[in-house]
């Protein structure tokens, strides 16, 4: 390792959407000669190995996931269970503390990257070691979601937007925000509350030039530096596409192709799935990104459902795709202008490189900050 190299320590939550998020943003550090040590699932490392591009500097830490009562056996990441268990994989997770401790003990990184174990700021300051919370979610969600009061307006202070949540959108969060989880005193949005609140910065993987307003509301709700990597593109598969799907796509015309992403590990009910054959829905789970994609950035457009019971139909979704997809379409005309521009520039020459060589600037000048300031966790805990 060089003189100015970073030993660079990965604790994200136990999910695959944030595991290959972590890992792609190790990948990026990795090349400029950081060493990272990610934590993860013992079983998980084989469904990740193949996006490790530079295992000579990512060591991947096998870790077990201690059993909790009511959690399936061999229980590793989210796409295990049902989301109402994800409180008791939270749980598990902090139950991993003490092995934590003894691995950072043993290999004194400069950093520690995490997001939902709270205690893990606390701890990293005892050591001497800076600890950053790493979101993967938008910072414009971030502003948005985390505060304890009602979701139905948006905080004070938040940028002028479209941004706002439907009732039932507001009713579902505040209850699974709410809710204080096993093994804890907290709920959950506490527990992030906490984490951002005790850490020494905040990171997200996106730029200032798209989410620059919501990156300054942050700063100054939590006093903070906001640290941005940029897109954090992964790099393009070297496989070429299966022959069999290669063969049927190239039946279509240009841009007359649809494609669903529902995230790593969406379930859809029997009904809404029906609906979703019936019209190529794309379904309600990344609530702020449709609202900053449709309304702020109008590079999309968002699925008409129903404000009191968040239901879509056919109709709506034929409705959203026709608005996108046909010629004569105001709407889609600035769509995919909008779209072609963020496109240009996401991919603009040296737009990556710029970001994260600031990114490791960043990094490097969080060193020289002392702060001796009681935590968080500990006035929320009762502690001196």
């Amino acid at each position: 390792m060089g003189e100015n190299s970073f030993k660079i320590f990965m604790y994200p939550w136990f999910a695959m959407g944030h595991l290959t998020s972590f890992l792609h943003l190790s990948n990026k550090l990795a090349e400029r000669g950081h060493k990272i040590f990610f934590i993860l699932p013992t079983r998980t490392q084989s469904k990740l190995e193949q996006f490790n591009l530079h295992p000579e500097q990512i060591k991947f830490i096998p870790i077990i996931v201690p059993h909790v009562e009511g959690l399936p056996s061999g229980t590793e990441t989210t796409a295990d269970i049902p989301f109402s268990l994800n409180h008791l994989l939270r749980y598990a997770m902090d139950l991993t503390q003490s092995s934590i401790e003894s691995f950072l003990q043993e290999l004194e990184p400069h950093f520690v990257f995490f997001d939902f174990t709270h205690w893990l700021p606390s701890l990293t300051r005892r050591l001497g070691i800076k600890s950053i919370t790493f979101f993967t979610i938008s910072p414009a969600a971030a502003g948005y979601l985390l505060h304890e009061e009602s979701l139905t307006e948006a905080p004070k202070g938040f940028p002028p937007s479209s941004i706002k949540l439907y009732t039932h959108e507001a009713r579902a969060l505040n209850g699974t925000n709410n809710e204080r989880e096993l093994g804890c005193r907290i709920t959950f949005v506490q527990r992030i509350l906490m984490a951002t609140s005790d850490c020494d910065a905040i990171a997200f993987k996106t730029c200032r030039e798209m989410e620059g307003p919501y990156c300054e509301f942050l700063e100054n709700k939590f006093k903070k530096p906001v640290i941005l990597a940029g897109p954090v593109l992964p790099e393009p598969p070297t496989s070429t596409l299966d022959e069999k799907w290669a063969k049927w796509l190239d039946q279509f015309k240009l841009k007359t192709v649809i494609f669903c992403a529902f995230g790593s590990e969406a379930r859809l009910r029997k009904d809404q799935f029906q609906e979703l054959l019936l019209g190529l829905e794309f379904t309600g789970d990344q609530i702020i990104n449709a609202r900053l994609m449709g309304g702020d950035l109008r590079i999309g457009v968002e699925v008409e459902k129903g404000h009191e019971n968040g239901l879509f139909s056919k109709e709506g979704v034929v409705k959203a795709i026709r608005s996108v997809m046909e010629d004569d379409s105001e709407i889609g005309k600035v769509v995919q202008s909008n779209h072609a521009k963020w496109r240009d520039f996401l991919l603009s020459k040296g737009l990556e490189d710029s970001y994260i060589d600031n990114f490791v600037q960043k990094l490097g000048s969080l060193l020289e900050v002392e702060d001796n300031t009681d935590t968080m966790f500990d006035k929320w805990i009762g502690r001196e």
